[in-house]
């Protein structure tokens, strides 16, 4: 496919997407989600990726968050009809595969909801991240109400949310917001270490594993273990586990079929 505001490429077994509008600090526009959304359905259904990485172009930004001249003009109506179909957020969720956020930069409003999104966040020393959109008289729309407390808890969520404050990379961490912080010159390397282990394993497994944890969000206790449960019967039922189990005895690395 082609895109104008974004660019894929494949590196081994894993895609890298990059928003690519680096004199906007990679600024979210209409057309920037759509071609987003189309690229992770299409990478979701390509058995040659198993894993998605997702960064910003140049070294200054992840994303800023949403194009904020888009906002100027437009009616309450409008912004609604832009979401009844389901927003970028609810496309990275529904990506089966493993998307890791490499935050380069800035990393602030809707650019940090699209962070929270991806299963796991490693970000360069250099990063400073927020939720600002209570800066412009306006509350986060793309998940950060439920996001954000589940991650950093809800006296924290409050803080950023209320206040608009950036944080740097290091505070991040500290508070749960990012998974790992490394040296800037190491960023990408080290996303790709952590993809690349990933994607050494079976896909099946990575996807069943992802579902069962995504949905510890979402259900209560006693749902999500029989959902756990109904998960592990399959994964227990497929060839990659008498695979596994086969290498393993045998001292050998698994050949995997993904089934």
């Amino acid at each position: 496919m082609n895109y104008e505001t974004i660019l894929v490429a494949h590196r081994g077994p894993s895609a890298l997407i990059t928003l690519n509008r680096p004199d906007k600090l990679n600024a979210m526009s209409t057309m920037l989600k759509a071609e987003l959304i189309r690229a992770l359905h299409d990478l979701d259904n390509r058995e040659d990726v198993r894993v998605i990485v997702l960064t910003g172009a140049g070294d200054k930004a992840f994303t800023a968050g949403a194009d904020i001249h888009e906002f100027q003009g437009r009616t309450s109506i409008e912004q609604w009809h832009m979401y009844e179909h389901g927003t970028l957020y609810d496309a990275v969720d529904r990506t089966t595969k493993p998307i890791l956020a490499m935050i380069n930069g800035y990393c602030f409003g809707g650019g940090l909801e699209l962070a929270m999104a991806c299963d796991i966040r490693i970000a360069s020393e250099r990063a400073t991240l927020g939720q600002t959109e209570i800066n412009i008289g306006i509350i986060p729309g793309g998940g950060a109400s439920q996001r954000l407390p589940r991650l950093v808890g809800l006296g924290n969520a409050l803080k950023l949310t209320l206040t608009g404050d950036r944080i740097d990379a290091a505070e991040a961490l500290r508070v749960g917001l990012v998974d790992e912080v490394v040296p800037h010159a190491r960023l990408e390397g080290r996303t790709f270490e952590v993809a690349d282990r990933i994607a050494s394993r079976s896909a099946l497994a990575v996807r069943l594993a992802k579902a069962a944890l995504r949905s510890s969000a979402r259900l209560p206790l006693d749902q999500g273990l029989r959902y756990e449960q109904s998960l592990f019967t399959l994964a227990m039922a497929s060839e990659d586990k008498e695979e596994g189990v086969r290498a393993f005895l045998e001292k050998r690395e698994p050949r995997w079929k993904d089934r």
